[in-house]
């Protein structure tokens, strides 16, 4: 079995605050994005993360390159910073999201469409049923 890192960016997208939870298995990136509407504390994300983690619906996978090298802590902090300084979450993720939301379209059409036919197909036989009945001399 692989090994899966899973990577969570906060940020504040106008007027919510957003985050998008990266999960990276098997050298495939699936991502996901949650709306905690006012600014989350760290205690109310760790909650979040407990609760709804395994009920998330994450992207279909798209090929990523993961990151192995161990950094120094100072090196982190001064990559965090300026990560923070940018807004949005990274290009791979955002993909892996515009695919999931893509899939989600596809489903909703055909959904309509299945429930619009068996919609005219209920009212065709309603018409045809009424027919009958004006024949039978009711």
């Amino acid at each position: 079995m692989g090994e899966v890192k899973t990577r969570l960016t906060v940020f504040f997208e106008e007027p919510f605050w957003v985050g998008v939870f990266e999960r990276y298995e098997n050298g495939k990136l699936s991502a996901t994005k949650v709306t905690f509407g006012s600014e989350p504390k760290d205690y109310d994300v760790y909650e979040f993360i407990l609760e709804h983690y395994y009920s998330l619906q994450f992207s279909p996978a798209v090929a990523a390159v993961v990151e192995e090298t161990k950094k120094n802590p100072k090196k982190m902090q001064r990559e965090i910073k300026r990560s923070l300084g940018k807004t949005g979450a990274g290009t791979k993720s955002q993909q892996a999201l515009k695919l999931q939301q893509e899939q989600n379209k596809l489903e909703r059409k055909v959904k309509s469409r299945e429930q619009k036919a068996a919609e005219e197909k209920r009212k065709f036989e309603l018409k045809q049923q009424k027919k009958k009945e004006k024949h039978r001399g009711r």
